[in-house]
């Protein structure tokens, strides 16, 4: 049995599903610009993704807590930890594959936007051009999902859809397997 997640209200990490307020503007070469700029200076980041590509909260939240725990081993794989964040969302080591897989780009019309508390979604959305849409997040993963994610007709046959979130979580997990280029050479703890 699956446990429960925390409330959202306790969780540090925060995501909604979301869309442009008017069709393909702003386009995805400025949603990015954009989040790059929310994320310049800040300690706190947001992430962007295509919302095709998302399995869940479960999906989120567990990519999220890998890199908390890499991090606190010192096992940085990249310097900017949203950049970070998306590889362990793909479930892949190597960025270009990871954006790829979960990233947005010109096909993309529905996101997951994810930030950390203490931002505010609402400002968030409205810096990226976006309005809050609940049908595209959260929702359960699908075949197309998982194939996004890549996770062939091979893997899922092996288990009963209810529990193709499971694939999706080992997917996250493996990353931790892969060593980080910069093991141990991250930041020192005090």
């Amino acid at each position: 049995m699956t446990p429960p997640l925390p409330p959202a209200p306790d969780r540090t990490l925060q995501a909604v599903g979301a869309r442009r307020k008017k069709a393909e503007v702003p386009d995805a070469t400025e949603i990015v610009r954009r989040l790059r700029r929310l994320n310049e200076g800040q300690e706190r980041f947001v992430s962007l993704f295509d919302a095709r590509s998302i399995a869940g909260e479960r999906h989120l939240l567990s990519a999220w807590a890998h890199l908390g725990r890499a991090r606190n081993r010192e096992e940085v794989r990249l310097r900017d930890r949203s950049a970070e964040f998306l590889l362990y969302v793909a479930g892949d080591d190597q960025l270009p594959r990871a954006l790829a897989r979960v990233g947005v780009g010109p096909t993309t019309e529905a996101f997951v936007v994810v930030a950390e508390r203490p931002r505010e979604l609402p400002p968030t959305l409205e810096a990226l051009g976006l309005e809050e849409d609940p049908r595209v997040y959260p929702r359960a993963p699908d075949a197309a999902t998982l194939e996004r994610l890549g996770i062939g007709p091979a893997e899922r046959e092996v288990v009963p859809a209810a529990a193709w979130e499971g694939l999706v979580l080992e997917r996250v997990a493996f990353v931790d397997l892969v060593p980080a280029h910069g093991a141990g050479s991250g930041p020192k703890k005090s």
